[in-house]
This record gives C-alpha cells, structure tokens and sequence, in this order.
C-alpha cells in the first residue's frame, strides 16, 4: 500500500545504484553490538536517513544500528548512528523487509555522527543528485 499522506522528509531522497549498507544493532541495556547483516542494498539516502532492504526483522522498534555505508567508487565507508523508525514486508525473496532509518545528530556530542561524514555525504548526495538530474533529463526540484 503506497503512502498516501503528507510528505514530511526535509530532505530529498537519492538513489545511487549499487549502495550497500552492513549494519549492527546495538542493544542499549546490554552495552554491547550485535552483528546483523551485510551489503544489503540501498532503495534511498539523504541527509537525515537511509531506507534500505535486509533479510532480518527488527523486533524492537526505535532501536539504534551502527552503520556502514557503501557507495560505489567511493574508496571508504560512511560511518553513521540512527534509530529505526518503520519497518515493512518487501515483495521479494532475496530481501523480505524494507527499513527506514533516521540518522542521529550530527555534532561533538557522543552520541552524535560525526560532523565531517555530514560534509562528506553532502558532497557525495549533490555529486550523485546532479548526475541523477543530467541522466533523466527532470528536474528533482519537485
């Protein structure tokens, strides 16, 4: 079912074929990070979150991921935090959930991202955003 409501991202979301994400839960009360899954492949990412599609579920909702963000040609990962705030059934064998991810903070705070992966991935996303625009001719201003 298609989300039909207001839209209430602020950022504009990028498709950038390729993008894989490994990620890790992270059990608060326990102090300590569990391995999930790796190269899960990435439907979109802006500024403020990431949706990508993976094979486990998350049982706890809000809960916070450490994680890796792979973009082709890119010789390094990004490093971010966020908490899951949805998770629904994807029609496919290989990958039967979709999960949307919001970014924490980006700051000197600890448990803020750090802020030099912000001015990265803002380099990275205008990089690929105008690709995107050059290649399909339309303009994403929408």
């Amino acid at each position: 079912m298609e989300y039909s409501g207001k839209e209430r991202r602020k950022y504009k979301r990028i498709k950038i074929p390729g993008t894989k994400v490994n990620y890790i839960q992270i059990i608060i009360f326990l102090s300590k990070k569990i391995y999930s899954e790796e190269f899960c492949p990435v439907e979109d990412i802006s500024r403020g979150g990431i949706r990508f599609l993976c094979r486990r579920l998350f049982s706890i909702f809000k809960k916070k991921v450490s994680m890796q963000i792979y973009i082709p040609g890119e010789k390094s990962y990004l490093n971010l935090t966020g908490r899951i705030k949805w998770k629904s059934l994807n029609p496919s064998e290989n990958y039967q959930y979709k999960i949307g991810v919001q970014f924490s903070p980006f700051g000197g705070k600890k448990e803020y991202n750090n802020p030099d992966t912000l001015k990265r991935m803002n380099e990275l996303l205008k990089k690929f955003f105008s690709q995107h625009k050059l290649n399909s001719g339309t303009d994403e201003n929408q």
